[in-house]
Order: structure tokens, then sequence, then C-alpha cells
């Protein structure tokens, strides 16, 4: 998955130009940079990429979410519907915005439940944003057409997902506006980094402020720029875009061993009865940085997920529903609302509640997925080694589960 199993000279140069320099903001410095934009270079590459319009780089896909929203007037008292798995940044980037999320179920695409959605809008709901977890899509045709019916903003939380698409069209371009994150273990990385993608001008131009303290950059310099609204500090770094601008040149390569190292691990497993996987609503638009498979019980899984750990190949299969970071189950400090600064009433009212909702929808579909990560850098011996031992553990665990039955 992460492109820091790929970093090389190309990475090198790119950061030894921004050295050079000795240039290291974004912002100014227009003569001692020596033409040297690294950021504006890659807001280029990235819309040239992914067929946006525009592309704001961030200093991180937190700080891209929270930038969105802003841009798009979500703000106190909105509701956002938002999945029950997912990673922590997404209902962190709504509470900072002094919004309240909306946690709902998911269903076997492991993204938002059409279904649930609908029956989680009131008349306080302001926008839906599903997250395209594991690499893949979340069923956009089903909530764009909600979006429609209730006149609701779409933001794509597609973090998880760069290189993914959903007929045709890029992932986190769909929306009225969507997000990646660059942090260390994205498909491409700036270390750390995010970007908004919208195809509307006047979100852009608002997250081109907001993202550096309300700048509106047309001034003749920094310092005669006005200030149209309030911001904060959300800049990447010259460094930081000069990574990702060498990683993005390198997407399809990195597009083309996860999907064919993906291929291998999915058919080594797909033959064992019992086993199933992933829907996924456009199969020829997944990344492929995670297989995502199920096993019959949450109790099959559980022993599955023991016996990788006993035989020392639980590195790289994730159990999400004992994950401290993606799913709500363990997000204690949600749902008691442990915030070091105060929360709107609204937000405190509405976290007092999460803490007494089920979501058995979503327990059922975790408590029987593993997910297991796609390495770029894994040679034939060692893709052939994992699939096999994989497999045998999970054959094991399942016949052994028969013979009991």
């Amino acid at each position: 998955m992460p492109g820091f199993e790929f970093f090389g000279e190309e990475e090198r140069k790119e950061v030894n130009d921004v050295l050079e320099t000795g240039i290291l903001m974004r912002y100014g410095f227009d003569g001692p940079r020596k033409g040297i934009w690294k950021a504006k270079e890659l807001e280029a590459a990235i819309t040239n990429t992914f067929g946006c319009k525009h592309a704001q780089l961030v200093s991180s896909g937190t700080a891209a979410l929270t930038t969105a929203m802003a841009a798009l007037g979500i703000g106190a008292g909105d509701e956002v519907i938002m999945p029950a798995f997912t990673f922590v940044a997404s209902f962190e980037a709504i509470l900072s915005v002094g919004a309240i999320p909306v946690l709902v179920d998911i269903d076997d695409t492991l993204t938002l439940s059409p279904a649930a959605v609908r029956a989680a809008i009131t008349p306080k709901t302001k926008c839906i944003m599903p997250v395209h977890m594991c690499g893949s899509m979340a069923d956009l045709g089903a909530l764009q057409q909600i979006c429609a019916e209730h006149n609701l903003l779409l933001l794509e939380d597609a973090c998880q997902s760069i290189g993914g698409t959903y007929k045709g069209q890029a992932l986190g371009t769909i929306g009225d506006a969507g997000t990646f994150s660059f942090d260390f273990v994205k498909t491409i990385t700036c270390a750390e980094g995010g970007v908004v993608l919208t195809n509307n001008h006047d979100v852009y131009t608002k997250c081109d402020a907001y993202s550096d303290h309300g700048h509106d950059h047309l001034g003749v310099d920094r310092g005669a720029d006005l200030h149209p609204f309030l911001g904060y500090n959300f800049r990447i770094s010259e460094l930081h875009a000069a990574v990702g601008l060498a990683q993005i040149r390198k997407l399809d390569t990195f597009l083309a061993i996860q999907r064919k190292n993906h291929a291998y691990l999915k058919a080594a497993l797909a033959n064992i009865p019992g086993i199933t996987f992933r829907r996924i609503p456009d199969e020829a638009g997944d990344s492929c940085t995670f297989l995502n498979w199920f096993l019959p019980t949450e109790d099959i899984a559980r022993e599955v997920v023991e016996d990788l750990k006993a035989n020392g190949i639980l590195a790289g299969n994730f159990y999400w529903f004992n994950n401290n970071w993606h799913y709500i189950r363990k997000w204690q400090h949600l749902k008691s609302a442990a915030s070091l600064n105060a929360l709107s009433d609204a937000q405190k009212v509405a976290l007092e509640q999460l803490a007494h909702n089920e979501f058995a929808e979503s327990d059922r579909i975790m408590g029987r997925c593993i997910s297991t990560l796609i390495n770029l850098s894994w040679s034939e011996d060692q893709l052939q080694d994992k699939a096999h031992k994989l497999a045998a553990v999970v054959t094991r665990v399942l016949e052994s589960k028969l013979e009991i039955a």
C-alpha cells in the first residue's frame, strides 16, 4: 500500500531542489526561491491526474476535511452523517468546525449504508460524508440520489482510496468536495500532508484562504494580502510537497503492483469454503490497498486472528473490530465527550446519545471482517509465502469448526 516503500532518487531530487533555495515555505519569498514552487506543481499534478478543476494542499488529511467543511459552510449545529467504521480524523474534523457527527451503520461495502443514511436525516442534516475505506468506494450512486432528494452536500473522505474510481471518475472528485491524506502510510505520501479536491471555484477560493490565516493571496506580496474572513494555519511546506510531487508520478506503478498482489492473495482465499469478500460497487475502481474478507462468524474470525498471531503472521492482517482507531466500538473518548476544549451543548447532547446507540449491523459485519494490507515491496516468493500461510491458517480453523459442528 504505502508509497514510502518506493522512496528513491526521485524524491531526493525534488527535496534537494527546495533545500538548495532555502525557501521551505510555500508562500512568498518569490525572488530567493528561484522559480521553485513545489506545492503549486503538485496541485497542478493532482488536478491533471485525478481530473478535478481545483486542488488545495494542506498539512494533513484531517486539515483537508476541516478546510473543506469550512469552505462548504458546514458549522455550528449542522449534522454530518458519517460511518461507524472510519479513522478518528473523520469525526475530529466535524467537531472542529462546531458541527455534529451523526454516526450510522455500514453495509458489506465497509462504507456508509444508504438505508442507514436515509433513516438518520433530520432537518439539521447538512452533509453526507462517505469514507471510502480500505481503498474502495461507497455506493456513491445511492448517496448522490439521497443528497439530491434532500438538498444535502456530499463530502468524500477519500483519504484511504487514492487512485480509486467510481464509474471512471476519481474518488474524491465526485462530491461537492473531496479529500486525500498524504501521510506516511497512504498510497502516495508527502510524509505529512493532505489535499482538498473540488470542481467548484468558490469552494476552492475559500479553501485557499482558510488554510492560510484567511489570506486572499491577491496582494503584490504577502504583507499586502487582504483577509476576507478568518482562517487557520493548515499550510503544507515545500519539503512535504516536493516528496509528494515525486510520488504522484509513480502512482500508476503503485496501483498496478497493488492490483497484481491483491488478485494473487484473493485467488488464494477464494476457493476456501466459508470465505466471502467485501462488496465493491465498481470492481474496476478498487485501488486494492487491502484485501477485505469475511469469515462465517465472529467467533471464527477471532480464532483465525489468534492463530495468525500464534504463528507470527498477524502483521498486515487487521481485525478492525478490536482496533482503537478505526471503529466506534473502542471510541470511548468520543462517546464520553472527553475534550480538552469545551464542546457546544448540541455536540455534548449528541455524543451523550451516541454512547447509548447500538450498531448491530456494523458489529455483525466488522466482527467477521479481516483486512489484509497489500504491500508493494513483496518479492514473488514473499507473496506466495504469505498467500500459502494465510490460506493454511484459515483452512485449519474452518475445518476444525466444521468437525465440531
